[in-house]
């Protein structure tokens, strides 16, 4: 394999189906990325795989094994659907691939930690697309509570919704249940599953799920989660695709302050009793407004760099595994009605 600035000594990359909405991004990352070149596309699909490779210019494989058999790939990006991550992965990693791929990385914790084991036996770089974790808003936030401005953390929630379902912009795959092993909440309800299990700052010792069906597809359209800790402290999820003008949101509660994110401004907020060292001293009732800090390098980006620096992306793969835990777990929850404890 080769890197570099130069297109003729770059990262190759095989594109392995454009299921996911977000595919295109990751192409157009490829495209603009000056270490990667897109090489072949691969589709379960296989009329929406030729139409994506002849707009990208490259060829079209007819198999998954005929791309991963290709000398002139290094590393694939997966937006495959949820159920077929397991088997897709397992033979990219087997065939020697590094793996770029949209979350969820699987849909049980078992079928990712098979995944896990594979991409380690074979020294493979694998990074999930857990974007929010790089984001500016949430780098600040960490800073805060590594601070201790908030004191003891007693409740995160995280919101973040939009209408899909009602406003008809989502595809129609993304409400079928073999495909996608659930609905909002394994889509768009990762990002606020990730970032609440984070902020909580312990390990989730039960999961509490709802799910709402206000469209009547077979897949959950509205979501609420409940986290629970060994300390008392509680996180709260919510996701939805029939949600008009509703807010990405974050909320943190301790007992010596409160923060909040998007409520409904891309602003954060904090209110402290605490000794705050840096921020000038806050007169009671009072909220400050803190600057973001800058959003830090995509994990495609990520990606490359340990693919060229030979490093694992050792957060981001704790991270993803957790957040399947926590999906598997929620789901069982909604299906069994009951507190799941992990």
């Amino acid at each position: 394999m080769n890197t570099g600035g130069d297109k003729e000594m770059s990262i190759r990359v095989g594109m392995v189906s454009f299921w996911h909405v977000h595919a295109w991004d990751y192409a157009k990352q490829a495209q603009e990325h000056p270490d990667t070149i897109i090489t072949a596309v691969w589709d379960e699909d296989a009329r929406r795989g030729r139409e994506a490779a002849e707009r990208l210019g490259v060829p079209y494989m007819d198999s998954l094994g005929e791309l991963l058999n290709r000398n002139d790939i290094d590393g694939v990006i997966v937006d495959t659907p949820t159920n077929m991550h397991r088997e897709v992965m397992l033979a990219a990693a087997q065939a020697g691939k590094h793996i770029f791929t949209e979350k969820v990385l699987a849909a049980t914790r078992q079928d990712a930690d098979d995944i896990l084991q594979e991409v380690n036996k074979q020294h493979l770089k694998l990074t999930v697309s857990l974007p929010r974790l790089n984001d500016g808003y949430t780098l600040t936030i960490q800073d805060i509570l590594d601070r201790k401005w908030l004191g003891k953390i007693t409740t995160v929630r995280v919101r973040l919704s939009h209408n899909g379902a009602t406003a008809g912009w989502l595809p129609e795959h993304f409400y079928k249940l073999d495909q996608c092993q659930g609905g909002a909440l394994i889509d768009l309800g990762c990002h606020p599953m990730y970032l609440t299990n984070l902020f909580l700052g312990e390990p989730v010792t039960g999961v509490s799920a709802n799910f709402g069906y206000v469209t009547g597809r077979e897949v959950e359209d509205n979501a609420v989660v409940t986290l629970f800790t060994a300390s008392g402290a509680i996180g709260v999820v919510e996701a939805g695709f029939v949600n008009s003008h509703s807010p990405f949101s974050i909320e943190v509660h301790g007992t010596d302050g409160t923060l909040l994110y998007g409520t409904p401004e891309a602003k954060l907020l904090l209110r402290t009793s605490a000794e705050a060292e840096g921020l000038d001293p806050l007169p009671e009732q009072a909220w400050a407004e803190l600057p973001l800090k800058p959003n830090r390098e995509s994990a495609f980006e990520q990606w490359i760099d340990h693919i060229q620096s030979g490093t694992a992306a050792e957060t981001n793969i704790m991270i993803a595994a957790q957040l399947t835990s926590l999906m598997e777990a929620a789901n069982r929850s909604a299906a069994e009605k009951q507190v799941v404890w992990l």
